[in-house]
């Protein structure tokens, strides 16, 4: 039998793995949004992952097609489900987008289909909370009539090099065999590799502790920062000092945000709780990481009283808003944490970032971004993201003749911040 593909959800992972699968196999991706829909399939992506180029030849050359039309999914046979997985205000997880899409999959699969998740989710979610959906909603039996599979992804938002085809994917199965018949289609694309996980929560947890891992070894670099403000020492002397040694961790202080480190924890430490477990060490880094937005923001204006600039109706330039470099993706960006901190002390906020959609930016966040650097002089200037526009700016001249400049990014040379993270 002929492989059709179809991939729900056409954002930052999605559509990047839908035009990948396109060039072997016939497929369709599936989003709700019309509007996204539409401007997939005159071959541009706003989010940038895929280059105009290489949609346009995966609709033109490939056949691939997007629709928010649920009756054209029909006929697919191999159902991936690549949607956001959220924390609520209370940093518990949020399955709603994950639900939802299980419903779609459960109005459209068919005997013997197959449905993959790649969302991040702690171990048990693809089993215990996505596939009864689909069995109710379909009438099907799992493992009987339909199959299911979890390969998480790993795409990283912005990196041209480390691209889905050339990340190592891990794959896995309800049954061995069907997940060696995932971990087939997967390797058929992926030139970087697969790795078959004994079972689909093996593969879970996998995906869970990668950020988790990274998000722990930050917090820790992050206090280090701190300690070492303190003492008037340079946290980048110092662990370049210590990187001299083989087996030494290459992390830098920094602002955690993003869809997956600044999220995954929350998942790692709900299952935890849910096994009667309270997982210490990953909870203390999150707060950690959750606070640095706020203790930049009490840095800046601490020295800002110290060098006798009046705080009330300053005016602070933030340079960058999205939540890592060289990319327009705005989620959960940590940026917004220094912004409500600064909010509270009434001064005159402007931020610039030249890769954010100023509409977007309203719309999930009620600020105003501007992509045109500003001419007039700030009395602090937060240099919050590393995007290569930044690399040639001259900041220090931003400022006023007394101003603050807080390196966030390690992007300045030594001597032209007054501060660094």
């Amino acid at each position: 039998m002929e492989t059709k593909i179809c991939v729900i959800g056409l954002g930052y992972v999605g559509l990047p793995l839908a035009r990948l699968f396109s060039t072997k196999y016939r497929t369709i991706g599936f989003d709700m949004n019309q509007r996204r829909v539409d401007t997939l399939m005159v071959g541009h992506d706003a989010t940038l992952e895929v280059s105009d180029e290489l949609l346009q030849d995966a609709i033109n050359n490939h056949g691939f097609k997007c629709t928010a039309n649920i009756d054209e999914i029909r006929d697919c046979n191999f159902y991936v489900v690549a949607v956001p997985t959220p924390i609520d205000k209370d940093n518990n997880p949020d399955l709603t987008p994950l639900i939802g899409a299980s419903t779609t999959v459960g109005k459209v699969i068919s005997e013997g289909d197959i449905v993959v998740y790649e969302s991040t989710v702690y171990p048990g979610v693809t089993e215990d909370d996505c596939i009864p959906v689909v069995e109710k909603v379909s009438g099907l039996k799992y493992n009987i009539e339909f199959f299911a599979g979890y390969s998480p992804e790993r795409i990283n938002p912005g990196d041209k090099q480390h691209t889905v085809e050339h990340i190592k994917k891990v794959t896995s199965g309800s049954t061995p065999e069907i997940g060696k018949k995932i971990n087939e289609i997967y390797s058929s694309v992926i030139t970087a590799g697969t790795h078959l996980a004994p079972t689909i929560k093996v593969a879970e947890a996998a995906k869970v502790i990668e950020n988790s891992q990274r998000d722990i070894n930050i917090a820790f670099v992050n206090e280090l920062s701190k300690i070492f403000n303190r003492m008037g020492i340079n946290t980048q002397d110092v662990l370049e000092a210590a990187g001299t040694k083989w087996n030494f961790l290459p992390f830098r202080p920094g602002l955690v945000g993003g869809h997956c480190i600044g999220v995954d924890p929350y998942y790692l430490a709900q299952c935890a709780l849910r096994y009667g477990y309270n997982p210490e060490i990953i909870l203390a880094g999150r707060r950690m990481n959750d606070g640095m937005g706020a203790y930049v923001a009490e840095s800046v204006i601490k020295l800002m009283l110290k060098k006798g600039i009046q705080v009330l109706k300053s005016d602070i330039l933030i340079l960058g808003f999205t939540f890592k470099e060289n990319c327009p993706d705005c989620r959960n960006t940590k940026i917004m944490d220094i912004v409500n901190a600064l909010k509270e002390y009434n001064l005159n906020l402007t931020i610039y970032d030249p890769w954010v959609n100023p509409t977007v930016a309203m719309y999930e966040y009620g600020v105003e971004i501007t992509n045109e650097l500003p001419k007039e002089k700030f009395d602090a200037v937060i240099l919050g993201v590393a995007h290569n526009e930044f690399k040639t700016l001259d900041v220090p001249v931003l400022g006023k003749e007394n101003s603050v400049v807080y390196d966030v990014k390690w992007l300045l040379l030594t001597d032209q911040p007054d501060l660094r993270l």
